[in-house]
C-alpha cells in the first residue's frame, strides 16, 4: 500500500468544464467543481480554465474546501517559435504555481499538435527531425534550470497529438535531457491509448516521475476513434477516457513500481469526458473508492 505521507491524491477539473472544449460542461461553475472534488475525498487538484486568476481569490476559495495547487498545464512552443517567447509565459506560471505551494508544473510541446484539430488523432502527427529534437531537448533544459532555479521541477506531459506521444519518442527525449533538470508526468491513459506498454516505460523511468496522471481508457471507443478516423477532441466527446476503476486499466502494478521506486508526490485522477454524459462528482467518487482500495490512500 502507498504511503499517505508521501503520497498526495488530486483530480483534475477538466472533468467538470474542458478547456479545449469549454462548452463541455458549461454550466458548471468553478465553486461547484472544487466543492465536489472535497466532497469526493481528494486533497488537490490542478488549474482549470474557470480558476480565478487573483491569487488571493483562489487561495481562500480552496483554503476553504480543504484543496491546494498541485500543477498546472504549460503549453510550450519552443520548435516553432524563438526560446524566449516560451520562457517569458513559462517564468509567469512558475511563479503563480509557487505562490499557490505547487512544486511542479507540467509541460506540453505543443508545436504542430493535432490534439485541437479537426484530424484523424491516429493518422495525421508530425515526426521531429534530428534539428527539431536538438531545439526541444536544448530548450527543454533551459526552462527545467529555469524551475530549480525556483525552486521547482519541470514536468513533461507526453499527449496524444503531440511530437512526444510514442514510447520511443519518450525514451529520446529522456535519453537526452538532464535528469536533474527534466522530470516525466506519468501519464496512464494516454500511453495505453497509442497502444504503448505504459508499465514497461514507468519502469524504465520511474525514478524520473514526478508527476502523475491516473487516466483509463475505453478500448471499445479508441477503436471506433482508429477506424472512423476521428479526431481527439471528438474521442473524448465520445468518451475514450475515463477513471480508474472504470475502464481496462490496471493500476495495482502502477501503484507497485511507485511504492517501489520511492515516488513522492501527487497522483491526479484526469479524465476528460462530457459531464453531461459522465457527472463529475459519481465518477470522481468512483475513482477515489477505486484507489482507496487498492492503493490504500
Amino acid at each position: 500500500m502507498l504511503d499517505a505521507e508521501k503520497i498526495k491524491l488530486g483530480i483534475a477539473p477538466i472533468a467538470w468544464t474542458n478547456d479545449d472544449m469549454p462548452e463541455l460542461g458549461g454550466e458548471n461553475t468553478f465553486e461547484q467543481c472544487v466543492s465536489e472534488m472535497a466532497l469526493a475525498g481528494y486533497s488537490g487538484c490542478e488549474i482549470g480554465c474557470k480558476y480565478p486568476s487573483d491569487i488571493a481569490v483562489l487561495k481562500k476559495a480552496l483554503e476553504l474546501r480543504g484543496i491546494r495547487i498541485c500543477n498546472r498545464w504549460f503549453s510550450s512552443f519552443l520548435i516553432s517559435k524563438p526560446y524566449e517567447e516560451t520562457e517569458r509565459e513559462f517564468k509567469k506560471s512558475l511563479s503563480f504555481l509557487k505562490e499557490m505551494g505547487a512544486k511542479v508544473i507540467g509541460l506540453s510541446e505543443q508545436s504542430y499538435s493535432t490534439q485541437g484539430q479537426s484530424v484523424p488523432i491516429f493518422k495525421k502527427r508530425h515526426v521531429l527531425n534530428g534539428h527539431e529534437w536538438e531545439i526541444l531537448c536544448t530548450g527543454l533544459n533551459r526552462l527545467g534550470k529555469v524551475a530549480k532555479d525556483m525552486g521547482m521541477k519541470l514536468t513533461f506531459h507526453h499527449h496524444m497529438g503531440t511530437v512526444v506521444q510514442t514510447a520511443s519518442e519518450i525514451y529520446r527525449m529522456m535519453e537526452h535531457t538532464d535528469p536533474e533538470l527534466l522530470y516525466l508526468l506519468f501519464d496512464s491513459g494516454h500511453l495505453a491509448y497509442c497502444g504503448e506498454d505504459y508499465l514497461a516505460i514507468l519502469n524504465r523511468h520511474a525514478k524520473r516521475v514526478a508527476h502523475v496522471h491516473l487516466k483509463d481508457i475505453r478500448p471499445q471507443i479508441v477503436q471506433n476513434v482508429r477506424e472512423e478516423r476521428m479526431s481527439f477532441l471528438d474521442g473524448v466527446r465520445a468518451g475514450a477516457f475515463t477513471v480508474p476503476g472504470d475502464g481496462v486499466i490496471d493500476f495495482d502494478p502502477v501503484f507497485r513500481v511507485l511504492l517501489d521506486s520511492g515516488y513522492e508526490g501527487w497522483m491526479v485522477v484526469e479524465a476528460e469526458q462530457d459531464p453531461a454524459k459522465a457527472n463529475p462528482l459519481e465518477y470522481a467518487m468512483k475513482a477515489r473508492k477505486y484507489i482507496r482500495e487498492y492503493a490504500g490512500i
